[in-house]
Parts: C-alpha cells; structure tokens; sequence
C-alpha cells in the first residue's frame, strides 16, 4: 500500500466521522474535501472543484428549478391533489402511491431528476396531510435509486453493462427489460420496508412550515383560539346573516369561508351581511371547546376534518399571519367596519393584541393604533398582496406563493422539451435540463432570481466535495488495491457466496465512489472472478450493476444529498435507516438472482 493509498483512506474516514458526529455542516465537509484533498496532492486543483461542473451537481442544480416552475405554475398541487384523492391521509398508502410512481419514473429518467421533480408534491402533500415530511421524503428517495434498476437505462451502472462486459469476452448482452424483475422485487420490498418499519426507523421531525394554521410562535401568545373547523348547515336551518348570528360574542368564532351548496360558490372573508344558508358549508375558526358548543347550540355538524375545504384551507393555500399596523399606516383612527377589511383586503381579522391585552371579541368597533397586532386568517395570495401595502408589518415571513396557473402549460412544455432532449435524442443529462430551466425563465414561467433562489446550494457544494473524493479513491488505486486484497484472500469459493461477496464489495465502493466508477472498476474484476470459481460472469456482472445502487447508509449518493436539507435528516438518520435497507437490498438482490437468472 503506498502513501498516498494511506492518505486518501485517512481523507475517506475523516469525512465519515464529519459525517457521523456533525462537527460541521455537511455541505462544509464537501468544501473541506475540495481543499484538502489538492493540498494533499491527491488530486489536481481542476480535480478538486470539477464536481461543481460535473454532469450530476449540473443536472440536480437545473432540475430543481424545473421543479420549482412546475410547482410555481400550480403543477405540483395538481399532482399532490391527484395523489391524496386516492391515498387519502393515510401515511402508508402515500409512501406506497409516491414511491412507487417515483420508482417507475426513475426506471426511464436518472433517479436524481425524478426525485427533484417530485420533491414540491411531497411537501405540499406532508403539510395539507400534517403527516411529517421526513417520513415521506427518504422512502420516496430510496426508492427513486432503487427504481434505477426496473430497466437497463435507468441507472448509469446498467447502460455501461454490455459495454463493460466485452472488456472480459464476447458475452451476450443483456436486454432493456432484462432486469426488471429483479428492480421490481427491489422496489416492492423497499416500500414494504417503509410502510411496516417506517414509524421505528425514520425520524418524526415536523414538516417544514408546520401542518396547522397557528404557528408555534404564534401560539405563545394566542393560544388556542385559532383552530380551523369545518361544519355543514342542515337543511332544516333558517338563513341569516353573519351579523344577526354574532357568533364571536357567545363563542369566540369566526366564519372564515362559506361553500353554497346550491351553486359551489367559495366566499373567502365573508362579509357581515353574508347570508348562511341551508346546505351551505362553513370553515370557522376558534378554540375547539367553543367551535363544538357552538355546533350543538346551533344544530350544525361539526366534521372531524377539513372536506370540502380539505384543499382550499390547506396549509398549502391558507393560514394565519400577524400583521403589526405601522406609523405610516393610513387605517389609523379607523375602525376595522369604517374601512370594511374584509371586503378591501380579503382576509379575516381574529384578534387584536394591544398593550398585553388580547381582544377576540368587539374588533369591529376597535379604532386601530399604531403598534397593534393584527392575527389574520386568510388565504397566502391575499397576504403576499397584503405585504406590499405601507399599512402592515407582518411578524414572519409571508408563506406560500402565487401560483400562476396561466403559465402552467410553458412549464409542462419545458419539462417535455427536456425528456425529448433526453430520450429521442440521447443529449447530455446536464444540457437538456439545462435546457429546460432555461425555458422556464425566458418563457416568463419565473424570475432568474426565483430559479437562483430555489437552489438548494447546502446540496451543490457537499456532491461538489464529495465527487473528488472519488477521484482520489480511484487515482491512488485505493479502490482496486483493497478488491484484489479481498480477491486474493477469498480463495476458492461457491458461487453463492461470490455473488455475496461482490455484492458487498460494490455495495462498500458506491458508497465512496462514483457509481459509475464502482462499475468500471468492480464488473471486469468481478467477472473474472466469476470464471475462476466456475459461475456465470454475466450473473456477476448483473450483480455489481445492481448493488451499485445499494448506497443508503451515507448522504453521499446524489438523491439523498438532495432530499437531506428538506428532510431535516442528519447523518445518523441515513445510518439507522440505511443500514437496514442495505441488508435487504442484498437478500433481495441475491434471492431474486437465485430465482430469476440461476448461479
């Protein structure tokens, strides 16, 4: 073992023990590898920063703000929509319906670009569910990788198969669907993984803008008097105003939208003078005690969840918001009637907060000052429009976006022009998202300034530092000195445990190097392997292609790199769940080679 096989294996523990004990950031690891590996002279200096311009960190960079189109033009919520219609809120049939239609899409798309563009549904669909998006983000990530292996261009080890196979001899060449019983085995046991271990071995941490209405800051200082609540006016009922009910007085509760039921209409921010109706559905927010002894005084049901405003009101679309009124705000001396808030700025108002005294009662008549909080109810575009006006202060940032449902169809144009790109013409993965990110910006779909900031650059800068790590384990002969050490050590061997062997080899080397990297290093070795222990050298080829995506114990793979920051993940997360599924991955692996392929 020479000295610089030494180095770069010290290099390689270091960033694992970085890794596990999170001394710094994750992405700062990759910038430490980019430095220290040229001043170590593992690599060159054009080596080190090569990842930032490398095909995959380009591709993830161009097809996150795809994403970002497709979710801003409304897209992504159609999907989401489409989804929980029939996965419902139960949190296995998501993980089930989303990870395996991300499996299938990464059978004919790289897994990295699946997992991108399916990254804003998740989201949306973890904060309308309240089901955590950790739960949701790694069985969909894991199961993006291992849906790679469904057809043999799904995964960069499988399309350079054939082709690495006539490096040891004229064998015959594997077919496009050659694989896929064997992905689909590994797929379905990955969900199954997911849906029986996934509350004991994936993290409970909260979606990333939370599920409810209420904010936890928020709720320091108002309490329990924003919940939402959905309720059905009988038929039996006598129409009234808002105004003749006065439901704030008696219960402290607000009408924040009503859906008729004669003609569909949504009123967001009902007036006073707006009628309730028989049939009709209201959403009302208030503390629960009060909503339900409300309901039973009036004779309404009161639903266990959001239905009819399921999507309307979801965290997705709507929430709550404290506004603080400025010194130059023109509402001063005003009462919120004298103005009619409601009807000017589309939102409602729930509580004033003056002086330490919290009113939930009589806002209507109450002169506004400078300095008051305003806690609004009202759907996010009303906000984003709200915020732009010199008579707010908001307390935190205005969440959601306006969805610019006009430009959805340039969106999806891009998104085709890019799979065109790369599956009719066979151009380069980087240049054809590329290509797409751009039509997303000069089609007006969104800003250059939107697409830089929907970068995840935590992601960018740890595949930066990790890819020249790989290059160093290669250019040393790190990588093939320690496969011929275990070579010469096995001896003579059955052909079962061969193919155990090599798929524990690749599956250690996917982990430090490329996958691609891994496969032109471990397929000729392992076929010559193979043949001096009398197996079939296109099984153990098929072995290393396959295990060359069995990379889950480390956020060093592109896909986990990429859900990690979103996720709220830390590297003992990957480990825990990981380490399980790399064990099954293998069994798998190995018991679907037996059945389908023969030793």
């Amino acid at each position: 073992m020479t000295s610089d096989m030494i180095l770069v294996n010290g290099v390689l523990v270091l960033a694992i023990l970085m890794f596990i004990f999170e001394w710094v950031r994750v992405d700062v690891v990759g910038i430490i590898m980019m430095v220290i590996l040229p001043l170590l002279g593992l690599v060159t200096p054009q080596q080190a920063i090569s990842g930032l311009s490398s095909n995959a960190v380009v591709s993830i960079i161009a097809v996150i703000i795809i994403g970002a189109g497709l979710d801003k033009t409304g897209v992504m919520n159609s999907l989401a929509r489409l989804i929980l219609k029939f996965a419902g809120k139960s949190e296995s049939r998501i993980i089930a319906l989303i990870s395996g239609t991300v499996a299938f899409i990464s059978s004919f798309m790289q897994n990295i670009g699946a997992a991108a563009l399916f990254m804003p549904a998740v989201r949306r669909i973890a904060r309308q569910t309240g089901i955590p998006v950790s739960r949701v983000l790694m069985p969909m990530g894991f199961c993006a990788i291992i849906g790679g292996c469904i057809s043999l261009v799904g995964s960069s080890p499988l399309i350079l198969l054939n082709d690495l196979m006539k490096v040891v001899g004229d064998y015959q060449p594997f077919g496009l669907f050659s694989v896929t019983p064997l992905g689909l085995a590994l797929t379905a046991a990955g969900i199954l993984y997911f849906i029986f271990l996934g509350k004991v071995i994936l993290p409970a941490k909260g979606t990333e803008e939370g599920s409810g209405p209420l904010s936890s800051v928020l709720a320091k200082t108002y309490g329990n008097i924003a919940n939402l609540f959905e309720l059905h006016i009988p038929k039996d009922f006598k129409e009234q105003t808002l105004k003749a009910i006065d439901l704030r007085p008696n219960y402290f509760c607000t009408v924040v939208a009503i859906a008729r039921a004669d003609t569909g209409q949504r009123v967001f921010a009902p007036v006073s003078d707006e009628l309730l109706k028989p049939g009709d559905v209201i959403a009302v927010v208030g503390p629960k005690e009060m909503v339900s002894i409300m309901a039973k005084d009036m004779g309404w049901e009161l639903k266990e969840e959001l239905d009819c405003f399921a999507e309307d009101l979801s965290p997705n679309n709507a929430g709550i918001m404290e506004a603080i009124v400025t010194p130059r705000s023109q509402l001063t001396g005003h009462t919120l009637r004298n103005i009619e808030f409601r009807r000017r700025f589309g939102v409602n108002p729930l509580a004033i907060f003056r002086g330490g005294k919290l009113f939930v009662s009589g806002l209507s008549e109450l002169e506004l000052m400078p300095g008051d909080a305003l806690l609004l109810f009202g759907r996010w575009e009303k906000f984003h429009f709200l915020k732009e006006k010199p008579d707010f202060a908001f307390t935190e940032p205005v969440k959601g976006e306006i969805i610019s449902t006009e430009k959805a169809k340039w969106a999806l144009g891009c998104l085709a022009v890019s799979l065109i790109m790369i599956l009719g013409f066979h151009v380069q993965l980087s240049i054809a998202l590329l290509t797409g990110a751009l039509g997303m910006v000069l089609t007006g779909v969104m800003t250059i300034d939107e697409a830089y900031n929907s970068v995840d650059w935590m992601t960018v800068f740890l595949l930066g530092g990790l890819i020249p790590l790989g290059i160093a384990f290669q250019n040393t002969g790190a990588a093939k000195y320690i496969a011929d050490s275990i070579v010469s050590a096995l001896g003579t061997v059955s052909p079962l445990m061969l193919m155990i062997v090599i798929g524990l080899l690749t599956s250690f080397f996917t982990l430090v190097i490329s996958n691609v990297g891994c496969a032109v290093l471990m397929i000729p070795l392992s076929m010559n392997m193979a043949i001096k222990a009398g197996a079939d050298p296109r099984t153990a080829a098929l072995v290393v292609a396959v295990a060359a995506s069995n990379t889950f114990v480390l956020p060093t793979h592109q896909v986990n790199a990429l859900i990690m920051r979103p996720g709220g993940y830390r590297t003992i997360d990957y480990v825990k769940a990981g380490s399980g599924m790399t064990v099954l991955y293998l069994v798998v692996m190995i018991a679907g080679l037996a059945l389908f392929y023969g030793f």
